[in-house]
């Protein structure tokens, strides 16, 4: 991204490629994610005869206006793209980030990187999704604060998606308010373990370490088939598993092609024996991050 550009110059199209995330990690709640290999694309137009936005759209616009102190500018907005919606795979951060780099790209680029990642931030209310979206790889987060690392290719993501949605919304209702000491102290053992395996690139250190008593014993109620998917995961030979995001998606992970396609066929056919229509899906983290294109 470059200074603010005159007015004369400014572009009239962006389009913005935001990768998918898988958020938590199990221990990391809030805390961890990774961008995968799966895209949502938004299009962004200068259009004096643009109908009014609307919901999330309208929502994000307006905080990039008022936060780069500008007067707002009719601009249609479309979104397509392979991220499912209510999947715990980063569908809003797609959204809300690519409408905060587009309109950034088409005011001539106000707001420095950092700011439309902050204002992402912001308008999502965790930095899980928000951080690895814009930079890629894995990364770790505090407020204001972030490692990263990039993944590599030999670490597969194997996703099961159930053909039902789970909104955040929902999955956050169910959590308790306060959690023993025992399991706060587990959940920062384990996940130190894992900031620890992405850093250095030591992916066979992960068997094991995605367990949790935070979020996902009291989540794994709304999810149909959740023990037996994870026991078939695990007996596939899987590095760990975990509840993606806030779900529904199921996320194992496994090193190399082959044992990942092992994985997936029995996450699917135990999700079958369950009675839990889902689908299974095998990606590389993506080390890019969103990318903006301007004409």
């Amino acid at each position: 991204m470059t200074a603010a550009r005159s007015r004369a110059t400014l572009p009239t199209r962006a389009v913005v490629r935001v990768p998918a995330t898988t958020a938590n990690l199990g221990p990391g709640f809030d805390t961890m994610g990774v961008a995968l290999r799966l895209y949502n694309t938004v299009r962004l137009r200068r259009d004096a005869q643009a109908a009014p936005l609307s919901g999330m759209f309208a929502e994000t616009a307006a905080h990039f206006f008022a936060t780069a102190r500008l007067a707002p500018f009719p601009v249609a907005i479309a979104v397509a793209g392979d991220v499912p919606q209510a999947r715990g795979l980063g569908s809003s951060v797609t959204v809300r980030l690519g409408i905060v780099a587009g309109l950034n790209a088409l005011a001539g680029e106000p707001l420095a990187p950092e700011a439309v990642l902050g204002l992402t931030v912001d308008l999502e209310g965790h930095p899980d999704n928000a951080v690895p979206a814009f930079h890629g790889g894995f990364a770790t987060c505090a407020p204001g604060r972030f490692f990263r690392a990039e993944v590599g290719a030999r670490l597969k993501f194997v996703g099961l998606i159930p053909d039902f949605e789970l909104e955040t919304k929902k999955a956050r209702a169910v959590l308790p308010r306060q959690v023993p000491l025992a399991d706060a102290i587990a959940n920062l053992q384990y996940g130190a373990l894992i900031a620890a395996a992405f850093a250095q690139g030591d992916y066979e250190s992960l068997t094991g370490a995605f367990e949790d008593r935070w979020h996902q014993p009291f989540r794994a109620k709304l999810i149909p088939g959740w023990d037996a998917v994870r026991a078939a995961a695990g007996k596939a030979g899987a590095l760990g598993f975990y509840l993606s995001g806030a779900g529904s998606t199921l996320m194992a992970l496994a090193l190399g092609g082959d044992p990942a396609k092992a994985v997936a066929r029995r996450m699917e056919a135990a999700a079958k024996t369950a009675g839990m229509g889902a689908r299974a899906f095998i990606v590389s983290a993506d080390n890019r991050g969103v990318i903006v294109t301007v004409r």
